[in-house]
């Protein structure tokens, strides 16, 4: 008997479980009311990460106490794919922490691409202060990845 009343096609809540030739039916009360209310639930988690309560933001890695935009990308993928540089945004905010970011995103950059996490930096977070290249609030990193 389980959910179905006597005759094997009406469930309890009324609706018809089963379909003339004995099949079950998705055509139900009870199955489209279920819907109704997951539908109900996905809009109210969209409207709430919408408004902005739940940023990616808050993700962030932090560099010296600051988030900071930066981005590896290689020099010439066809001639010397292990090359690359690393733009660093919003230097002024903190030089030791985009010194940081720039570690990050090259060592980010060699472990996908090569899988390794050697970087032979030419001009990096180690280089003196005087001899990074620093222009409009943004600076440069250039390595070579190590292959293993």
């Amino acid at each position: 008997m389980g959910l179905h009343g006597p005759d094997g096609r009406h469930g309890i809540g009324g609706g018809n479980l089963m379909n003339k030739k004995g099949i079950p039916s998705l055509a139900g009360r009870n199955f489209w009311k279920g819907r109704a209310a997951l539908a109900g639930a996905l809009g109210v988690l969209t409207i709430v990460t919408a408004c902005g309560l739940v940023t990616p933001s808050d993700d962030r890695i932090l560099f010296d106490g600051k988030p900071f935009r930066a981005k590896a990308k290689a020099v010439d993928k066809k001639k010397a794919p292990t090359d690359f540089t690393v733009v660093v945004n919003g230097v002024s905010a903190s030089l030791d922490g985009a010194r940081e970011a720039g570690r990050y995103e090259g060592t980010k950059f060699c472990i996908a691409a090569f899988g390794t996490s050697k970087i032979d930096w030419k001009v990096g977070p180690e280089t003196e202060p005087q001899n990074l290249r620093i222009a409009d609030d943004k600076m440069t990193f250039a390595g070579t990845c190590q292959r293993p």
